[in-house]
C-alpha cells in the first residue's frame, strides 16, 4: 500500500454535481489501495457540514476555505499578468504549507491531480510521481463561451481559453500520465498539446447504478394530473443556464400547443437569476433538493439540451440508470457510449427536440422500451471500478523515486 496525495479543487463529497461525482468515485477507489492524504477547497458553505464524511477515506485531509470575494480580486489581478484568470482563484497559503509539510514528512509515492488549477500546488517538485486527472479540455470550455457573448466577455473567455491551454500545456509536460472524462476530450487534448500525446488516456465516469435504480420506492414529487418534463443539474453553471433557458423559452412552449398537461422541472443547486425569472405556471425550479432520484424516477422525460457540452454528463447516465427515456442534445451525445434511437434519442434544432419529445409522450410503450434499454446500458457498460480501474497501473508500478528520500 502507498502513500497517495490526492489533490482536488472542490470538496469530493457529496457527490452532488458532476466534478464532485467523479471526484468523490476516484477518491473511494483510490483510499481502497492506499493510503490517502487529501486536500481539498471547500467553495459552498452548504459542504462545511460534510467535511466529517470524508476522514474514513484519509490518512489526513487539510480542507481550505475560498471567500469568494478575495478570490476573485485575487482572478481580477491576473489580468495584469499572463496568467489565467482560474489559476489565482484556488489559492491558499495554508493549503500550500500543508502539502510541502506532508511531501517533506511522509513518503509519498505519487500525486494525484483532480483538475489541473491543482497542479500549482506541486508544480517545479523533483521526483514527484504526477497523476492529471484533467477531466475537460477546460481551456477549449472558456473558447467555446466566447462566441456566444459580446464583448468585453467574449474577449475575457478568448484570453482564459489561451492563458488556460498554457498551463495545462505545462501541468501536461511535468505529468507521468493524463486522463481525460471522454475518449473524444482526450483526443482533443492531444490535438492542442501533442508533444505529450503518448500519455494522455480517456477514462470515463461511471454510474452507482445501485442507488440510481427504478427499484428503490421513491415518493412522486409531481402532481398526478401534470406530465413532468424534467432536468437536473449546477443551475450557476453556464451551459446549463443556456440549456434550460433555450429549452424553456423556446422548445416547451411549443410542446404545450399539444400537450397542456406539460410542466418543465429544472432541478439543480444555485439557480442564477436567469433560471429563477423562469419560474411560473407551468416552469418549476426547485433549487437544491435533498435527493434528485424522485424527479427521475417519475417524469415522462428528462432532456439534457445543453448546446455546450463538455465530457460526460452525468445528469445523463443518471437519469439512463433509473430507466427513463432522455433526449439530449447532440454534443451530449457525442460522449455517451450508447445508441441513439435505442437507448436515448437525440435532438439539435428545436423541431427535432420537438419530434422526439412528442414521440415519447405520445407512445408511452416506446418510452418505456427506451427507458429499460437506457438501464440495461448503463449495468452493462458503465461501472465505476471498471472505469477507474485504469489509473491503478500508474499508481501500482515501481521504480519512481520517493519524494522524501529524495529531499534533504
Amino acid at each position: 500500500m502507498s502513500n497517495v496525495l490526492y489533490l482536488v479543487h472542490r470538496l469530493p463529497y457529496p457527490p452532488n454535481k458532476g466534478d464532485k461525482v467523479r471526484s468523490y468515485h476516484l477518491l473511494k477507489r483510490l483510499a481502497s489501495r492506499h493510503r490517502v492524504f487529501l486536500g481539498t477547497f471547500i467553495d459552498d458553505p452548504e459542504d462545511e457540514r460534510h467535511v466529517d464524511a470524508l476522514p474514513p477515506y484519509c490518512a489526513d485531509m487539510h480542507v481550505a476555505r475560498i471567500n469568494p470575494r478575495v478570490a476573485k480580486l485575487l482572478s481580477v489581478r491576473a489580468l495584469a499578468s499572463n496568467s489565467a484568470l482560474t489559476i489565482p482563484y484556488y489559492s491558499s497559503v495554508g493549503l500550500q504549507d500543508w502539502v510541502d509539510n506532508t511531501l517533506r514528512e511522509q513518503r509519498v509515492d505519487a500525486v494525484v491531480v483532480f483538475s489541473s488549477v491543482m497542479a500549482k500546488f506541486v508544480q517545479g517538485v523533483p521526483n514527484l510521481r504526477r497523476i492529471v486527472d484533467f477531466v475537460d479540455v477546460d481551456s477549449a470550455k472558456w473558447t467555446q463561451y466566447a462566441p456566444d457573448h459580446r464583448w468585453p466577455m467574449s474577449w475575457l473567455y478568448r484570453r482564459e481559453g489561451k492563458r488556460l491551454l498554457a498551463f495545462e500545456r505545462s501541468v501536461a509536460l511535468e505529468a507521468d500520465h493524463c486522463f481525460f472524462v471522454t475518449d473524444q476530450e482526450a483526443a482533443l487534448f492531444r490535438s492542442l498539446v501533442p508533444e505529450c500525446s503518448e500519455k494522455i488516456e480517456g477514462m470515463c465516469n461511471g454510474v452507482d447504478a445501485d442507488y440510481f435504480s427504478p427499484q428503490h420506492d421513491l415518493p412522486s414529487p409531481f402532481d398526478e394530473a401534470e406530465q413532468p418534463l424534467v432536468f437536473t443539474g449546477a443551475m450557476d453553471y453556464w451551459p446549463n443556464v443556456d440549456a434550460v433557458c433555450w429549452f424553456a423559452t423556446e422548445i416547451f412552449p411549443v410542446l404545450r400547443r399539444k400537450w397542456p398537461g406539460l410542466r418543465f422541472y429544472v432541478v439543480g443547486r444555485n439557480p442564477t437569476k436567469a433560471v429563477q425569472d423562469l419560474a411560473g405556471e407551468h416552469v418549476v425550479v426547485t433549487g437544491t433538493v435533498a435527493d434528485v432520484r424522485p424527479y427521475l424516477r417519475h417524469p415522462a422525460v428528462v432532456v439534457a439540451p445543453l448546446r455546450v457540452a463538455r465530457g460526460v454528463q452525468n445528469k445523463v447516465l443518471e437519469a439512463m440508470a433509473m430507466g427513463l427515456p432522455v433526449v439530449a442534445s447532440k454534443q451530449c451525445a457525442a460522449a455517451i457510449d450508447a445508441v441513439p434511437g435505442w437507448d436515448f434519442l437525440t435532438a439539435g434544432a428545436v423541431s427535432e427536440y420537438v419530434v422526439e419529445i412528442d414521440s415519447l409522450l405520445s407512445e408511452p410503450k416506446r418510452a418505456e422500451s427506451v427507458g429499460a434499454s437506457a438501464r440495461r446500458r448503463i449495468l452493462a457498460v458503465y461501472s465505476w471500478d471498471a472505469h477507474l480501474s485504469r489509473i491503478d497501473r500508474y499508481l501500482d508500478s515501481q521504480g519512481v523515486s520517493n519524494y522524501a528520500d529524495e529531499t534533504p
